[in-house]
């Protein structure tokens, strides 16, 4: 599918990559990448997915090296369930969703572009469906997830969500 408006993913696509991990870099807080971060906990990142499929498109990662949800730990586990819960509480407060999709591409064969698990959490309209889809099988993005971002950031603020640090940057 291609979009009208991409926010310059093909020059992502054939541009420099940093050295290492994408998600590790954001972790760490690096000026090599782009930070779409909204909220942190001890353990995880939330962040705005810069290609997003909806305004508010979130994803869930730990800011430990992780390939495989089966390789987090017990309390890893049950602080994700935890962000998960605040996520769809701030989704629903300032997206204001019908419904989501919720889960992981783990692996490039199951569509993974990213080598860290990552945990996507996409907030659904009703009739999202445009003529743009229908035409020519493109996407209109209405919102830059920069813009997303800082709606979001407030938002995880407000509402104390759990963990023990809060970003925005």
């Amino acid at each position: 599918m291609e979009y009208f408006f991409n926010f310059d993913k093909l020059g992502y696509l054939k541009g420099d990559k940093p050295e290492g991990c994408i998600l590790c870099l954001v972790a760490s807080g690096s000026d090599e990448v782009e930070r779409l971060v909204v909220h942190e906990s001890a353990s995880f990142v939330v962040s705005l997915n810069l290609y997003p499929y909806n305004p508010g498109h979130l994803i869930v990662f730990p800011k430990r090296h992780v390939v495989d949800i089966r390789s987090l730990s017990g309390q890893e586990r049950r602080e994700l369930d935890g962000l998960i819960d605040d996520c769809l509480g701030v989704l629903d407060g300032v997206m204001k969703p019908s419904a989501y999709n919720i889960g992981y591409n783990m692996g490039l064969s199951a569509g993974a572009s990213i080598d860290h698990l990552h945990l996507h959490v996409i907030p659904r309209y009703p009739r999202e469906i445009g003529i743009a889809e229908l035409i020519a099988g493109s996407r209109v993005l209405v919102q830059d997830p920069r813009e997303t971002r800082l709606l979001l950031a407030a938002a995880f603020r407000g509402a104390g969500a759990g963990g023990d640090e809060q970003h925005d940057q």
